[in-house]
């Protein structure tokens, strides 16, 4: 059993398992890109116009240059692209991200007391948004790239709220009867 079933309890539902939407890995292509013609330019640059240490030492600085900024600028955004999970179940809303500093949250479908998401015009097009969670006690949690949003929000709010309010509006538990007043009492 792979990642992330072996982080859910026996019984526990997968529903949905999702990376960030794969937008937040234009500009480090673009970067790899660009980085790429540069550095290969000046070493054509070096090859022919220089000779000796002068080309050896512009090549060293050249490369060493390249593999930093590729590093930092894309190779970065991979792995945080990679380790991070946005995952629903029938019972909870798991985030998970980090290599090193593993770090996550925990939200159980119970808590859930409103769920948003937005998105512009652009992530429209990309069919991508910001998702909003927002659970009894504390603040509103923000969920940047989430694929597909508003799936994935239908999903969540069905799965936080559907099993909560029966076809009345009314919680489970709740023996109001159904007669126009919000009182819960009976009419004598």
């Amino acid at each position: 059993m792979g990642y992330p079933e072996d982080a859910l309890a026996g019984d526990e539902e997968l529903l949905l398992h999702r990376h960030p939407h794969w937008k937040m890995l234009i500009v480090p292509v673009g970067i790899l890109l660009l980085t790429t013609a540069v550095a290969g330019f000046l070493l054509g640059v070096a090859g022919t116009r220089l000779d000796g240490a002068a080309a050896g030492v512009l090549t060293v600085a050249v490369l060493v240059l390249w593999a930093v900024l590729v590093g930092w600028r894309c190779v970065a955004p991979l792995v945080k692209w990679l380790t991070t999970h946005f995952i629903v179940t029938d019972r909870r809303v798991l985030v998970r991200q980090g290599v090193f500093t593993h770090s996550g949250i925990d939200i159980p479908m119970s808590r859930i007391s409103n769920v948003q998401f937005r998105h512009g015009i652009v992530d429209r097009m990309l069919r991508t948004g910001t998702l909003v969670v927002v659970s009894a006690a504390d603040d509103p949690l923000e969920f940047d790239d989430i694929p597909d949003v508003q799936t994935v929000h239908t999903l969540l709010y069905r799965q936080a709220f559907d099993g909560r309010i029966d076809r009345g509006g009314h919680a489970p538990g709740d023996h109001r009867e159904d007669r126009g007043d919000d009182t819960g009492r009976k009419a004598w």
